[in-house]
């Protein structure tokens, strides 16, 4: 058989960045919206309860995202251009400002900001740069390229987020970004791997990573709520779960609900977990789409 003639080759080459920078904003916000869609979720919100907070509800987070679709678009598109560290935080700040018009001044997505942003990126950045999708660990690893620009930025001392940092020495966003994200390669990835690959659905799955990142990591979420004993006691009801076998066991979602009501009445909310949560869910949805 003769050969193909060479202009009807197939020829693999990278995605037009316009098209790689819509894909990846949406797949960001789908990410966010899947978090907040999973439920239950102990302590925090659902489009069934507040969890523990009394200052926002669904529909807060659900204003919050219409706000964020254009920053996500934006951000990938400053990582298929390449552009300097300088560029994103300049967009994560605009994008922060456009939240709290949304919510009337209530923080609903200051971290998935920061860390879904650089990791949207760089998910750009290197489906440009390769011509093809990049794997999770990839997208993680790539974000240390902007470790020294990370640890020069300047943080707000009067933040909830510095003074439990400086209080109980615990690492931040920063740190996990400037180290590519460890929690996310390490726990997260390969929670909700393992639980999509034994069958769960993408709610349990989702709810079964979130309780492995709860029992693992020091959030400072639950640190601010509930200081050095509200963390000791969130991993270990976390723990307890997942001892007793996670979403495989029957009845799990009254187990998460009997746990939430805990957190509730403690006032816990494990918030760095659930965007850790909704950057893995990015970082395996844009491994495929």
């Amino acid at each position: 058989m003769s050969a193909q003639p060479h202009h009807l080759r197939h020829v693999d080459v990278p995605a037009v960045p316009r098209d790689v920078t819509h894909r990846l904003g949406r797949l960001a916000v789908g990410a966010l919206h899947a978090e907040l869609a999973c439920a239950p979720k102990p302590g925090l919100v659902t489009p069934f309860d507040s969890g523990s907070h009394a200052d926002m509800d669904a529909s807060t987070f659900l204003r919050s995202l219409f706000a964020l679709r254009g920053y996500f678009v934006a951000i990938a598109q400053a990582g298929s251009d390449n552009a300097p560290f300088a560029r994103l935080r300049d967009l994560g700040i605009a994008a922060e400002a456009a939240m709290l018009r949304a919510t009337g001044g209530i923080n609903t997505h200051r971290g998935a900001i920061f860390s879904l942003g650089l990791l949207t990126a760089q998910a750009a950045r290197l489906r440009v740069a390769h011509g093809h999708r990049p794997s999770a660990e990839a997208v993680c690893d790539g974000v240390q390229m902007w470790r020294t620009a990370l640890h020069a930025a300047p943080l707000d001392p009067r933040s909830n987020g510095q003074r439990v940092r400086a209080q109980h020495k615990v690492g931040g966003v920063r740190e996990q970004a400037a180290a590519g994200y460890p929690l996310l390669r390490e726990i997260a990835l390969p929670s909700l791997r393992a639980a999509l690959d034994s069958g769960a659905t993408q709610d349990a799955a989702l709810a079964q990573t979130l309780m492995q990142l709860v029992a693992q990591v020091d959030d400072l979420n639950l640190l601010h709520r509930g200081g050095a004993e509200g963390l000791a006691y969130a991993k270990a009801q976390a723990r307890s779960f997942l001892d007793a076998g996670g979403v495989a066991q029957p009845g799990w979602r009254d187990q998460l609900s009997s746990i939430g009501t805990q957190f509730v009445a403690r006032r816990l909310s494990p918030g760095g977990s659930a965007d850790l949560l909704a950057c893995a869910w990015f970082l395996h949805r844009q491994e495929t789409v």
